[in-house]
């Protein structure tokens, strides 16, 4: 009998079950630790031009940091600096506008039918909840809200599902407002 996965000890000790969570484990501390250093090393002068964009500056930079299918982009330092200079509701609105846009790219892909997920049993629990309407906007909502590297998985899901884009946009969207607006209120506690 050949040893699957969940039988052999990966090189650093850590068995099939527990092994399936070490990898998004390690993205998370990574996109959060450079989330921290971009908060802290983003040049005023940076924040001086992006602000004086406004709301277009949250917004572009939100969804292209969102449109990045897989590779955590760090913009959460940026959309908390710039919280800081602009009205928090305005910035909430434009950075859920446009990350919800943004995830959209990996929607689209899902729909082009592509296979780009790798089949794991996160994938075939998405899976399942996707093909159905209520349980597919409330796990997409779920899944948008916090900061986690899984909702790509989501979005090329529903794309291959043929879920209704507007379904998939009105989730996204209300569980990002949740997100940036808290990244928003953390970036102006921290300027008070």
């Amino acid at each position: 009998m050949k040893p699957t996965d969940e039988t052999v000890p990966s090189a650093i000790g850590l068995a099939g079950p527990r092994r399936q969570w070490f990898r998004p484990l390690v993205i998370g501390l990574v996109a959060v630790a450079l989330n921290i250093a971009a908060y802290y090393l983003l040049p005023q002068e940076l924040i001086r031009r992006l602000g004086s964009f406004g709301y277009l500056g949250v917004f572009a930079v939100t969804a292209f940091a969102n449109a990045t299918v897989v590779v955590p982009v760090p913009y959460y330092g940026l959309v908390a600096r710039l919280a800081q200079e602009l009205n928090l509701i305005g910035v909430v609105l434009a950075g859920a506008l446009g990350s919800a846009l943004g995830e959209s790219v990996a929607f689209f892909v899902g729909r082009s039918g592509r296979a780009a997920v790798e089949d794991t049993r996160f994938y075939r629990w998405v899976q399942q909840q996707l093909r159905h309407p209520w349980r597919a906007f409330a796990v997409l909502f779920l899944l948008a809200a916090p900061p986690n590297p899984a909702f790509d998985v989501a979005g090329l899901t529903a794309g291959a599902l043929g879920l209704p884009y507007r379904l998939f946009l009105g989730a996204v969207f209300l569980g990002r407002i949740i997100r940036v607006g808290l990244i928003a209120l953390l970036g102006a506690g921290l300027d008070s």
